[in-house]
């Protein structure tokens, strides 16, 4: 990141060769449409290059950073092709333009398996919250809507999931780094 943040363009094909599959499978699980998940790639492409220097080592991993601005970004675009729709057709989705497979590289299929086994692992109510919010894009206020329980609560249950699945997969991570290679 810091290298991006000087401008040299290796890094950012660096990033960009670790990290597009699970960017594109997130931007295509809320879009729904492959082109429109891999114009928003490009989008954050540019944005990541452009604000580089804001990434902080101490908040979150560089993938998290990533993966957020790809949700965040993703659930806007939703929000911004919903209003579009109202006055154009429904009949605009192609299945043509969907994903063959969001599995990961297969450098990182355990890492991934690993993830996806801990997100199941969580209680029912953190698990629903987590689907509707990561997988779907819906914002607190729609799953609250959807679940009928408070914002707060929706919240607190986000919180409490992101705190256990963050401690989950730091553990891991360091039972990976244990092993030798």
């Amino acid at each position: 990141m810091q290298q991006m943040a000087n401008k040299e363009h290796h890094a950012l094909a660096q990033l960009y060769e670790r990290h597009v599959t699970q960017m594109l499978a997130v931007a295509y699980r809320i879009l729904r449409s492959r082109k429109d998940a891999e114009d928003l790639i490009h989008d954050v492409f540019l944005e990541i290059w452009n604000k580089a220097s804001d990434f902080d080592v101490k908040r979150s991993s560089v993938r998290t950073w990533i993966l957020m601005r790809v949700r965040s970004r993703a659930v806007d675009r939703l929000r911004q092709l919903a209003r579009t729709q109202k006055f154009f057709s429904a009949d605009a989705y192609d299945e043509s333009d969907a994903i063959q497979t969001t599995e990961p590289a297969p450098d990182q299929l355990a890492e991934w398996q690993y993830a996806r086994s801990a997100v199941e692992r969580l209680p029912e109510s953190q698990y629903t919250v987590i689907v509707l919010s990561y997988y779907e894009g819906l914002t607190c206020t729609e799953i609250a809507e959807r679940c009928r329980i408070p914002v707060g609560t929706v919240k607190s249950r986000l919180s409490a999931a992101i705190r256990h699945l963050r401690g989950a997969l730091e553990s891991s991570g360091e039972k990976a780094h244990a092993r030798p290679r």
